[in-house]
């Protein structure tokens, strides 16, 4: 007896119990169709390497113009409004384990069509930076080979189309080669955006030590020359720089303990980026007049250089960013892959999307498609 059609207004309300996520994903029992290999410090790297890109490398140039020496409250304030996502993200990703993130957490409590459009927004969102953040890496590799070999690829290869070139070569390379580490394993590429992670913190805590030395009190002196509406509207100015939190939550089929893991994770990515930034704030303005902020490029790496009086700053910041931005690629790379891999399962793409190579036990179709949908929004 063939079963009863469901009504539109079924299968648009209808939701995916958590209990059959789980089963699925082999939650509970740590038998799932993707290897669970990564632990919390990885994990934590993921979040921290997603969130932690070029934009605290410069955004003091545009926050700090709007809220004086009061921008280190600023990154408290906005700190504390992604502190609360952040909470939220955690429980909900200890509650559905899995690896759509935000769209198999509104299949399980809102239904088809809600899930449908998060979904769409999120691969949009995560595609597009993706694409975005590959084509800034071929500006700082650029700047670092300039600084240390003193030559540049030429802009033809270097620049899309509409930037005056013929084709984005080093933003293509940088796509496919996330893409061949996602590819190899999951493990593999946590312990490579690892390494990378620490190094770019390395580069922030240098920028610390070393910009402490120029600290001045009078700098601090006038804290809120703009009042708390200069505050808030910084805030909301560096609330971008926190976005990446979310990436923890595509991981939930690859982790061990996931119920335990992610929240942690989360929690951890979140309080080491808050303390980071506030401390790059405190040191930036207490080592510069607010006024040198104004429309200032490369901020960061313009303080160390008038601290040490000395151009190799500039050279390990752009060493940094480009560090960085592979970070970042290969993380919203990552997680992009995840959430169709989870949309493929639940029958909302083709089943392509949900195959696994049985021998690294990633979905290599997926990771293919993306890197070349990715490299084609990049490169041209």
């Amino acid at each position: 007896m063939a079963p009863p059609q469901r009504s539109l207004r079924e299968q648009i309300l209808q939701r995916k119990p958590v209990s059959a996520m789980t089963a699925e994903t082999g939650t509970d029992t740590g038998r799932g169709e993707l290897k669970r290999s990564i632990g919390v410090f990885q994990l934590s790297m993921f979040g921290i390497g997603a969130t932690i890109g070029t934009g605290i490398f410069f955004v003091l140039s545009e926050a700090v113009p709007v809220a004086g020496p009061a921008v280190i409250a600023s990154f408290v304030f906005a700190g504390v409004v992604a502190g609360l996502t952040a909470i939220c993200y955690a429980e909900l990703a200890s509650a559905v384990p899995v690896s759509g993130s935000s769209y198999s957490y509104a299949y399980a409590t809102l239904g088809e069509l809600v899930a449908m459009v998060v979904a769409a927004c999120l691969l949009l969102e995560y595609g597009v930076s993706a694409a975005a953040v590959a084509v800034g890496w071929s500006q700082y590799l650029n700047e670092l080979f300039d600084n240390l070999f003193g030559f540049t690829i030429p802009e033809s290869l270097s620049q899309a189309p509409e930037g005056g070139g013929i084709f984005n070569l080093p933003a293509v390379l940088l796509v496919g080669m996330c893409s061949l580490l996602l590819i190899r394993g999951a493990s593999e590429s946590a312990k490579v955006n690892a390494v990378m992670v620490l190094i770019k913190i390395g580069v922030l805590v240098l920028f610390v030590v070393v910009g402490v030395r120029g600290w001045t009190s009078d700098n601090l002196s006038d804290f809120t020359p703009f009042g708390l509406s200069g505050i808030t509207s910084a805030a909301g100015i560096i609330f971008f720089s926190y976005i990446g939190l979310d990436a923890v939550s595509t991981a939930g089929e690859e982790v061990k303990n996931p119920r335990r893991t992610l929240p942690l994770a989360i929690i951890i990515a979140l309080v080491t980026v808050t303390s980071l930034y506030v401390a790059v704030a405190v040191i930036a303005v207490a080592a510069q007049p607010m006024e040198a902020f104004e429309g200032q490029e490369a901020g960061l790496a313009a303080i160390l250089e008038a601290v040490t009086g000395s151009t190799w700053p500039g050279t390990v910041l752009a060493a940094g960013a480009v560090i960085s931005i592979f970070s970042v690629t290969l993380v919203v790379l990552y997680g992009q892959t995840r959430i169709l891999f989870a949309m493929g399962r639940d029958g909302m793409v083709p089943p392509v999307f949900h195959r696994v190579n049985p021998r690294t036990l990633t979905p290599v179709h997926t990771t293919v498609i993306v890197a070349v949908a990715v490299s084609l929004l990049a490169g041209v």
